[in-house]
């Protein structure tokens, strides 16, 4: 298997159709479902089309760029990491990510967010990176804040933001 990059704990590469079932439970865990909500696949033959999708991206190097996170320890699949471009807008992205709830808090999310950073910097020549946040995901809030990112401002009446409560939007420069 081919992977793109490594962390100290982590492989991330290209999404694999044998991915479909595990990536469709990752994105059916309730934390996913609460803080991603619009991230969920309907079944198993959307999940794969998504996969399919994700492949030509990666494969093309153009947006939304989706990739597979593995644990380097057992090879399985524990989250998904993306940019995609912010309004059209190449030079700036916005970056997403996941750890399913079995491997949340070992510092995963925080390791994959400094290596992603690197990684859509040094290979897309963006200038801004981009993390949202649901208001109540302290989690990632931290995640982003380890990792450079700074607090830029709250965005409210965003089509991904079902509670209404607003977005909390952080920043990087590359």
């Amino acid at each position: 298997m081919e992977y793109i990059f490594e962390t100290k704990n982590l492989r991330i590469r290209k999404f694999e159709t044998q991915d479909a079932q595990r990536l469709y439970e990752n994105h059916l865990e309730e934390e996913v479902k609460k803080w991603i909500p619009n991230e969920s696949y309907a079944d198993i033959e959307e999940t794969r089309e998504a996969i399919e999708f994700y492949a030509e991206c990666v494969n093309n190097k153009h947006f939304p760029f989706v990739l597979a996170v593995e644990l380097k320890e057992s090879g399985e699949l524990i989250g998904d990491t993306g940019i995609n471009e912010v309004d059209g807008n190449s030079n700036e992205v916005e970056i997403g990510y996941t750890i399913c709830k079995k491997y949340s808090g070992n510092g995963y999310a925080t390791e994959l967010v400094q290596e992603m950073t690197k990684y859509i910097c040094e290979t897309f020549g963006v200038n801004i990176l981009y993390g949202r946040v649901m208001h109540g995901n302290d989690a990632s809030v931290r995640v982003l804040e380890k990792n450079g990112y700074s607090f830029t401002s709250e965005e409210f009446g965003a089509e991904d933001d079902p509670y209404g409560k607003g977005m909390l939007i952080y920043r990087k420069e590359c």
